[in-house]
């Protein structure tokens, strides 16, 4: 039962912590709306369509993993109470397997920032350098909720392989 739990609890977490990408979309659409009402400067203009395709990415990413981990929860009882030990082995392929995910994109993402901040030191146009600091931004937002999912999702690893040393 301690299994069912901890899954359960880690489930929730991340129910939690999606609602953070829905929070970011919406000052993103809101900062779009901003931009196009009161955007007087070249600049200010060019920021309308990034930072509204950054909200629509953001949300579309929140609301996803938003309703995914929503159902995880309904789906580890029942996959508990059908075979715990079947459920443990796929929790614990899971986890490792998200892992390695974690890690690749811990190494992409401070890439694509690199080249974003290259684009706005070598491009002149405003529409480039709102692109290139808007990606900055959702990047960065991306950044900060996956590392505290990354943070989440190897304790619930380390806390699945201790109830195997513990069973």
């Amino acid at each position: 039962m301690e299994l069912l739990k901890l899954a359960t609890e880690w489930a929730k977490a991340e129910v939690f912590s999606t609602r953070f990408f829905i929070l970011f979309a919406t000052l993103f659409l809101i900062a779009s709306a901003g931009f196009w009402q009161l955007g007087k400067t070249d600049l200010a203009k060019a920021y309308v369509i990034p930072t509204l395709v950054t909200g629509v990415l953001l949300m579309t990413i929140g609301l996803g993993l938003f309703y995914t981990n929503k159902s995880r929860v309904n789906q580890f009882k029942k996959a508990f109470t059908t075979n715990a030990s079947a459920f443990y082995n796929s929790e614990i392929e899971r986890t490792e397997s998200t892992l390695k995910e974690y890690t690749v994109v811990f190494k992409v993402i401070p890439i694509l920032i690199v080249i974003a901040a290259l684009l706005i030191l070598f491009t002149q146009t405003s529409t480039w350098r709102a692109i290139s600091i808007t990606t900055i931004a959702m990047l960065i937002v991306i950044l900060l909720v996956d590392g505290t999912a990354y943070a989440r999702i190897e304790t619930y690893h380390k806390e699945l392989k201790s109830l195997d040393k513990n069973s």
